[in-house]
């Protein structure tokens, strides 16, 4: 399952959203991974998405794999579109 969303807040993936969507995809036991220009990386990794440089009005791929993946998308996209809460 996958789903593509653009990055509303004004700083991008830096790192208080990016700990935030690790957070929240840790939550689920499927396998979570976001695409951006590329490059792939593991949705629970703080470091792995801090490295793809993703600013504000960037297009992500989250891609989700497991008995959860449908909540686990909706979660992030929702997330994501909320600009974390910026």
């Amino acid at each position: 399952m996958e789903k593509s969303v653009v990055i509303l807040n004004e700083m991008g993936l830096h790192a208080i959203p990016t700990v935030l969507f690790v957070k929240n995809a840790s939550q689920f036991e499927s396998k979570i991974f976001v695409q951006f220009n590329g490059k792939s990386s593991n949705a629970k990794s703080v470091i792995g998405l801090m490295s793809l440089e993703v600013k504000k009005g960037d297009e992500i791929k989250i891609l989700a794999d497991g008995e959860d993946a449908p909540e686990a998308i909706s979660k992030l996209t929702e997330l994501v579109k909320l600009k974390f809460g910026e």
